[in-house]
């Protein structure tokens, strides 16, 4: 009972840490879309803009609460919610070797709370019973469901290399190597992947401004557009994480790993000031036409290398 406690504790500690590293996501991601623009990002708020974070949540918070009088009530204010308590749940599958959340099924258990956060855009698009809404979330429906397949067969490669499904293992297996070096193509994949299934650019068709008038979200406004906020950036940060797990040495023991998680993250920020929003007919044929058959490829090639290595041995 004492170890659970410990563990829970441990894993709120991480909740907090996650929330105040999204808060601070934001401002970098100002802070470089600024520069890009050849502009100042936030800098008035604190010493160079660094309580512009906190500023943004207390007038986000305070402000009043207003929902379309046609929506379905309970869905629309409980989808937001949801949709955050999926992107911090999925947190607990950090692969700390001192322990924490121990998952043997680690990857499926990633694969489970990726596929349920689809209906939580759903729902929230259903229920605002706006015309722009309803588009935004079947778009996005039909964005994240093609890209998991992709995810899911990059995984698949992972386990029958590793052999299990737990994280802890990508660090014994990368002490001589980072994959990155060995599966350079399949990391491109994932990154591609995880932009789409985090609706950032350019497969941002979700919120696409330009005709959704910001998607799903558009007829959130104060509180539940904050949630749907953090739950996004919350997931481009634990996106980042695996990669860095998967790709470059899942040493979470070393300050250095963290500073891996950060470039990554960077790489988000950067794609988004300088990619414009792709076609929706390419977003679809390059899930489908590019992305599955080679990751189907792939998959295949390191079974036979297993089975080779058995029947070696």
């Amino acid at each position: 009972m004492f170890e659970f406690f410990i563990s829970v504790s441990i894993f709120f500690c991480v909740l907090v840490f996650v929330l105040v590293g999204v808060a601070f996501l934001t401002l970098m991601e100002r802070k470089v879309l600024g520069y890009l623009h050849i502009r100042k990002g936030p800098n008035k708020v604190g010493y160079v803009g660094l309580l512009q974070p906190f500023s943004d949540a207390v007038k986000l918070f305070c402000k009043e609460q207003n929902h379309p009088f046609a929506s379905n009530y309970i869905s629309y204010y409980l989808s937001p919610v949801f949709g955050l308590f999926l992107s911090l749940l999925i947190w607990g599958l950090i692969p700390y070797l001192s322990g924490m959340i121990f998952f043997n099924v680690g990857l499926l258990f990633f694969l489970c709370c990726t596929s349920l956060g689809v209906y939580t855009i759903m729902i929230a698009g259903w229920s605002s019973n706006s015309n722009y809404s309803l588009l935004g979330g079947l778009r996005s429906v039909a964005q994240t469901i093609s890209y998991e397949v992709s995810l899911a067969l990059v995984m698949l490669s992972f386990i029958y290399l590793v052999g299990g499904y737990d994280l802890t293992s990508f660090y014994y297996y990368q002490l001589k190597i980072w994959f990155l070096f060995i599966f350079f193509p399949l990391s491109l994949i994932w990154f591609v992947s995880s932009l789409a299934e985090t609706n950032r650019t350019p497969f941002d068709f979700a919120e696409g401004e330009s005709e959704l008038v910001s998607g799903f979200n558009v007829e959130y406004s104060s509180g539940g557009f904050s949630l749907i906020f953090l739950a996004e950036y919350a997931s481009i940060l634990f996106m980042s994480l695996m990669f860095s797990v998967f790709f470059l040495g899942s040493d979470l023991d070393s300050l250095f790993f963290f500073f891996k998680v950060v470039a990554i993250s960077f790489m988000f920020i950067w794609v988004r000031g300088t990619l414009p929003r792709y076609r929706y007919d390419s977003l679809m044929g390059l899930a489908w036409s590019a992305y599955l058959p080679l990751s189907l490829n792939y998959l295949f090639f390191y079974m036979g290398l297993k089975l080779m290595v058995f029947i070696s041995i």
